[in-house]
């Protein structure tokens, strides 16, 4: 059995500048998943006394940054029903990571079907895709042993992401951006729940630990696949990315992060404490803004932020001024073309 990674794993970081360095990534990152990989049901001990999911147990109440947790409401609850609200926001997590992998799987198998022979690209999508199966049963696995009835994504929103698979045969830059705003939200969440000492039970740690280790690689791909692609796009092709990512990137992140209505009309939390917690409220509005500030430099490195769709941005609540050296130079080349 692999133990889980100790530390969380960072993702590869550097300059494209030409077809060599970026098929260098692709190679460090094949190595990577040679060298460095889990299975769901060889790598948890999912029998394990200590790994057990009992939805009265304390450790699974919320944590302070979760907005509900701060609630009169919330805190008015019974010992119990604090711990199942906790586990349910994780569970359900869980679920659409699981399900919003399922597309991704589905998206990278079309993207490889049509890569001619010799792209180390076709051996990345296939590590990629066999981490993200595990992932799933992992996720599936913890969902089962709450004996919750989580369902994840709404069923409206179920159907239209059916069309997020075939989008690699049109734009593949566009699915890597959906890619981007699938994992960086959940990312985002997990590495502060850990680094803040938030996740109490070993179960969630080490399934979170090793979900970290691998999205770094997948994150990295994503990145360093736009940064090879998006420069040699044509204007319009770019314009249209420019516009569509902040839409994306939006309806993305409050998926990942705001409460699930399911869990809301199970333990009838009031609509105004929904609102408290979560609509009105100007800290959990500003890490739905966080959870997507690294892609938000990138596009503002790639010259995809202009004037027009910054306001696309701030309409949904998800802009900030960009973390990247040469941003608005770069703005201004994409306002340009």
């Amino acid at each position: 059995m692999t133990k889980a990674p100790t530390e969380l794993a960072e993702e590869v970081r550097e300059q494209v500048k030409d077809k060599k360095s970026y098929l260098g990534v692709i190679d460090r990152l094949n190595k990577a998943s040679v060298d460095k990989h889990w299975e769901a049901y060889a790598d948890i001990p999912w029998d394990d006394p200590e790994l057990q999911v009992d939805k009265n147990d304390p450790r699974w109440i919320l944590p302070p940054f979760d907005r509900l947790g701060e609630t009169a409401w919330y805190q008015s609850q019974p010992p119990e029903i604090q711990a199942q609200i906790g586990l349910w926001r994780v569970a359900t997590a869980m679920k659409i990571g699981l399900q919003f992998e399922n597309l991704l799987k589905r998206g990278l198998l079309n993207y490889a079907y049509r890569l001619p022979n010799g792209r180390p690209e076709f051996r990345y999508v296939y590590h990629e895709t066999t981490e993200e199966c595990h992932h799933g049963m992992m996720f599936q696995e913890f969902v089962n042993r709450t004996k919750m009835p989580i369902k994840g994504m709404p069923k409206a929103l179920s159907a239209v992401a059916q069309v997020a698979p075939w989008i690699p045969l049109v734009n593949t830059e566009l699915f890597f951006v959906f890619v981007l705003g699938g994992e960086d939200p959940i990312d985002y969440v997990q590495r502060k729940s850990l680094k803040g000492g938030h996740i109490k039970h070993p179960l969630e740690e080490t399934i979170m630990k090793i979900h970290i280790a691998e999205e770094a690689r997948h994150i990295s791909f994503a990145r360093h696949y736009l940064k090879h692609r998006v420069p040699n796009m044509n204007p319009l092709r770019r314009r249209i990315l420019g516009a569509v990512t902040p839409v994306i990137l939006g309806v993305m992140a409050r998926i990942m992060l705001s409460p699930p209505g399911p869990m809301v009309r199970h333990f009838n939390i009031p609509k105004d404490v929904v609102r408290e917690a979560y609509s009105d409220n100007p800290e959990a509005k500003a890490e739905i803004c966080a959870s997507v500030g690294k892609i938000r430099d990138l596009m503002a490195e790639l010259g995809l932020i202009n004037r027009r769709n910054k306001q696309v941005w701030k309409a949904f609540g998800i802009w900030d001024t960009p973390q990247v050296k040469g941003a608005a130079r770069n703005a201004k080349s994409a306002k340009a073309a």
